[in-house]
């Protein structure tokens, strides 16, 4: 986010806040494209917030849902108050969380949601290492440079080429959407040759027979968040019940997407209108490498690079200081 558009955003926000009252009739939450996000669809469907929110006695208040692709635009909206809890890569909250530290918008996680790897895919035979990458090739991300997929591209680069040239294939990456992404990467338009993406459109990508993976997130960082949620300090601290509401909601549906996996491949298909088959998205969400978990996880192995190169200006003592107390006696890193 640029530092004009933030400032922008930021005296948008004290003006909306300012007229706004004390107790938010609506809760809205954001979401991007991919399978990270299956407790909110398990909380659309089962009315999670609505149930934890009654049980603490607020009435006549909504719950609203939007999803966005990438962080930018997410982060954007919250600070503009145009949305109250957002989720996406680790990135996305540390930004966000760095350009906020100390001032009255401060902003901070909720908890993880999942961790999983998302791979680098490529129709390019002669790819086989991200040494490989030739000014021809095009690689797609949700967000350029911000994304949690252009972050990892980064890590990658900076072990490939050295840290100095940690920004060498910045310059192949455009902002697209997984979906749209895929579509690009299957039918060979618009030059994508390469998708760093997201479950399950990563996966339906190599049921392609000319397209094969060419990194793992995992091989990068090991095992670490994919997905977490975030908000700001003010919308906690003006509204502790809905607060404490979508705590216990993310409880229960962690719960429920670990307990009835089948069950929420189906909630996922329904919401997002998908045509891929519940079998597949069941094998997907269940996979060796994925866990549902409020647990954040390598989120410091996230900051600590992002502030050596210069990304942000900040570098957290541990990840319990980019997070609000709930969860930190969780054990995360």
């Amino acid at each position: 986010m640029k530092l004009s558009n933030f400032a922008g955003a930021m005296l948008a926000l004290a003006a909306s806040l300012g007229a706004a009252s004390a107790t938010a009739a609506e809760i809205r939450l954001a979401e991007q494209f991919s399978m990270g996000y299956l407790q909110f669809n398990v909380m659309k469907r089962d009315k999670l917030i609505e149930k934890y929110a009654g049980q603490r006695g607020l009435k006549d208040f909504k719950v609203s849902w939007q999803r966005f692709n990438g962080p930018a635009a997410m982060n954007e909206a919250l600070l503009s108050n145009s949305t109250d809890i957002v989720a996406g890569g680790v990135p996305g909250l540390i930004t966000l969380w760095d350009k906020t530290i100390g001032t009255s918008f401060e902003v901070k996680g909720i908890c993880a949601l999942s961790s999983q790897p998302f791979l680098l895919n490529t129709s390019n035979p002669a790819i086989k290492s991200i040494r490989d990458f030739s000014d021809r090739d095009r690689i797609a991300v949700p967000s350029i440079k911000v994304s949690v997929q252009a972050v990892v591209l980064q890590m990658a680069a900076a072990a490939a080429f050295g840290e100095q040239n940690y920004s060498k294939l910045d310059s192949l990456t455009v902002s697209m959407s997984p979906p749209d992404a895929t579509i690009a990467l299957l039918t060979g338009s618009g030059s994508i040759t390469t998708v760093f993406s997201v479950p399950p459109f990563q996966f339906q990508q190599l049921e392609q027979k000319n397209i094969h993976t060419v990194l793992s997130s995992f091989e990068v960082l090991g095992p670490h968040s994919f997905t977490v949620a975030w908000t700001s300090a003010r919308f906690r601290k003006d509204n502790p019940e809905l607060y404490a509401a979508f705590v216990d909601a993310m409880k229960e549906a962690t719960a429920t997407v670990t307990a009835n996996p089948k069950q929420t491949a189906q909630t996922w298909i329904d919401d997002t209108n998908s045509k891929l088959a519940v079998e597949m998205v069941t094998k997907v969400m269940t996979g060796p490498d994925v866990t549902w978990t409020m647990t954040p996880s390598a989120t410091m192995k996230f900051a600590k690079f992002m502030r050596k190169v210069g990304s942000i200006k900040h570098e957290p003592a541990s990840w319990q200081d980019m997070f609000f107390p709930e969860i930190g006696d969780l054990k995360g890193s």
